[in-house]
């Protein structure tokens, strides 16, 4: 029977590890997952209405990392329906996301999401482009509502690779696209941290690589 001080450094020692996995950066381009399956250490769910979503693990040729991306495959038309697809390796309360993103198809909506502060489905913060309505927005999800706080028209080509950028700092959010800043807001609705992931929206078909979470607590 292990002793109560060497039982107490181990569990001191498997604390401070996960602390550390928490805090440290991560880099995905998802080449090590497998094709045709959802891609490893991460949570999916949706938002709103409709049925579940569809996240696996395609080949693109004109993927900007490797040849492998993340994509939303749900052709549902619901139009309050938000898949979810979210990593469990960080959890951050001031965070800098980016990832890079197709807008495939879609008749009711074109869209590419990257959600920050994530509690649970019906609560987090996402900034979203739509390749439809060619503009970026930032969005509060309280209790199930989605509320929009800012955000500016530009274009968004689809069929085309865009990056996006969403770095939030207490409550202050810059939103950026292809690299280029595009507005600031402020928002205190959620104080705590939480995990980051990747949102569309309705019938979406969005492909996704290069996702980047870099805490910055």
């Amino acid at each position: 029977m292990a002793k109560p001080e060497r039982l107490t450094a181990v569990l001191f020692f498997a604390a401070a590890c996960a602390v550390l996995a928490e805090g440290t950066a991560v880099n995905l381009d998802f080449e090590k997952d497998a094709t045709g399956k959802p891609p490893a250490d991460f949570r999916f769910a949706v938002t709103g209405d409709g049925g579940p979503s569809e996240w696996v693990v395609k080949e693109d040729a004109t993927a900007p990392s490797g040849k492998k991306v993340v994509a939303q495959t749900s052709a549902d038309s619901a139009d309050y329906r938000f898949p979810l697809c979210v990593h469990d390796g960080v959890t951050a309360k001031d965070v800098d996301a980016f990832v890079r993103f197709k807008a495939v198809s879609g008749k009711v909506d074109q869209a590419a999401g990257l959600v920050a502060r994530y509690a649970d489905r019906d609560n987090y913060y996402v900034t979203r482009a739509n390749a439809l309505e060619d503009n970026v927005r930032l969005y509060k999800v309280e209790k199930g509502q989605r509320r929009q706080f800012a955000g500016v028209n530009t274009p968004v080509a689809p069929g085309q690779w865009h990056s996006l950028r969403l770095e939030v700092k207490g409550k202050h959010f810059r939103v950026s696209m292809d690299e280029k800043l595009l507005f600031e807001a402020d928002d205190e609705t959620f104080s705590a941290a939480g995990k980051v992931g990747l949102w569309t929206k309705a019938d979406s078909v969005t492909y996704f690589d290069d996702l980047r979470i870099t805490p910055s607590e």
